[in-house]
């Protein structure tokens, strides 16, 4: 006798690809899935490393920045300390100049004329004094004229405060006289 299948196999073959298509699209949804995480994974470790990158590099230029204003400070320090030894320097070459200043003011003074200030700014130095007559006072510039540590010589005023008492005040140009081998 033959056998004769009266159950619908259509639609147990459709339901049988049915399964089939859902079980490949659960394959494929899960595989695409993987793929996301898996690309995802590897990006967020790409970008963690990167971001530890530029925390060390950031990390890096602070210390190098560090460096930089220390050097910075030191540079500074250098300068106020060259600036010191150049001050101490010309202090020192000065101190003889000042001694000659003072010697050559008391050659320059004539009899009965008395200084009762001086007062010497850089190269610019004003003498104030009492002399018994204005013929002091003219002999007093005269020797400040021919003096090589003195120039220009002026007389900014003369005043009688009483018979015989002349108050004066004379300002001058300090210079550094020239040595025998050069010119005037």
């Amino acid at each position: 006798m033959a056998k004769i299948n009266l159950l619908p196999w259509r639609e147990e073959r459709r339901k049988q690809r049915n399964q089939e298509y859902y079980g490949v699209m659960a394959a494929v949804v899960i595989a695409a899935a993987a793929l996301v995480y898996v690309v995802n994974e590897y990006y967020l470790g790409v970008l963690a490393a990167q971001n530890q990158r530029n925390q060390f590099i950031t990390q890096e230029m602070n210390v190098l920045d560090a460096k930089i204003d220390e050097i910075r400070n030191l540079r500074e320090t250098r300068q106020q300390l060259i600036e010191r030894m150049e001050l101490i320097q010309a202090l020192q070459g000065n101190r003889p100049i000042i001694v000659r200043i003072f010697d050559e003011m008391a050659r320059a003074i004539p009899d009965d004329l008395y200084y009762t200030s001086i007062d010497i700014k850089n190269t610019q130095i004003n003498v104030k004094g009492v002399a018994k007559s204005t013929n002091r006072v003219s002999s007093l510039i005269r020797n400040y004229d021919q003096s090589d540590w003195f120039s220009d010589p002026t007389l900014i005023r003369v005043q009688a405060k009483s018979e015989g008492v002349h108050e004066f005040e004379v300002t001058m140009t300090r210079v550094e006289p020239k040595t025998d081998g050069e010119e005037r």
